[in-house]
């Protein structure tokens, strides 16, 4: 099972007193980077919320975001908290007997303060166990959305493998009378040169440009990669980083083909395959 790191899923809990919403985003990343977009309220929340998503998500760049909306009478019973007011003003009192520069709270600054607003909302540990229970849910949603694009990025990837199998079974029949015809051409050339046609450098040089134009090698080892990247993608699981280093070794081998080309249509595979190899590691770059 390939899992990408690309996904959404969000959850919702009605209460008589408001509404809890809960969004979780991920895209992909080199590692498992988690920000959080919480109230005040549940601040105290995120180490809880921090260690549960570690422990279900190895890679990708997550964002949480926990919203209250309390509903209308809840707002409309909004009142001051009389205790923490006075506290408050208490303060401010001894800060300008110390810095009597200071200048004064506006009620503005009063009403926003943390807590000073009384509500008919839930108690805390019930807002606690409610947004943790939101976000396994939404967790439970996301890793769901997770597997099914994986099972996509799967789909895509085997298809550009078995293009690149083509490419290869093409290229393959063409080295020999490649080598060959080349090895004739240079032998003719090397001969009206030096006019004699037993020399053994000749012979030599012959056997030096072979060797260098000659891609068989390179063809074998590409065809390994693959095998080896169709062998990670079926084994599944958190396979995104051997898979980009497997887009490395194969891009690595196509342009040495391509480099080493003396033949138009070998060339123009080399080309292809190097385009499907850039295709793939787009997508690579998606999975956990």
């Amino acid at each position: 099972m390939i899992v990408s790191m690309t996904g959404y899923a969000a959850a919702t809990q009605e209460m008589p007193y408001g509404s809890f919403n809960l969004e979780i985003r991920s895209v992909n990343n080199r590692y498992l980077d988690i920000q959080f977009r919480l109230p005040d309220d549940f601040r105290k929340l995120e180490p809880a919320m921090r260690e549960l998503l570690t422990k279900q998500l190895s890679r990708g760049k997550v964002e949480c975001r926990l919203n209250f909306s309390p509903s209308a009478n809840t707002e409309n019973s909004q009142q001051l908290d009389h205790t923490l007011l006075d506290k408050l003003l208490q303060l401010e009192q001894t800060v300008k007997t110390r810095h009597p520069a200071a200048l004064s709270l506006t009620v503005a600054e009063i009403l926003k303060w943390p807590g000073m607003l009384g509500s008919d909302m839930a108690p805390g540990e019930e807002s606690d166990e409610i947004g943790m229970t939101l976000l396994q849910t939404a967790l439970n949603d996301l890793k769901a959305a997770r597997i099914r694009e994986g099972d996509k990025l799967k789909s895509v990837l085997l298809e550009r493998i078995k293009q690149m199998r083509q490419l290869l079974q093409s290229a393959a029949p063409r080295i020999p009378a490649l080598i060959a015809a080349f090895e004739e051409k240079l032998r003719t050339r090397l001969e009206e040169i030096l006019g004699t046609q037993e020399n053994e450098r000749i012979h030599q040089e012959i056997t030096l440009f072979a060797s260098k134009i000659d891609v068989d090698e390179e063809l074998s080892r590409l065809q390994a990669h693959i095998d080896e990247v169709e062998r990670i993608i079926n084994k599944g699981g958190a396979v995104g980083k051997q898979l980009d280093f497997m887009m490395q070794e194969l891009h690595r081998e196509a342009n040495t083909i391509g480099s080493k080309s003396v033949d138009l249509e070998i060339t123009r595979i080399s080309m292809e395959l190097k385009v499907i190899i850039e295709q793939m590691r787009e997508q690579v770059q998606n999975i956990e």
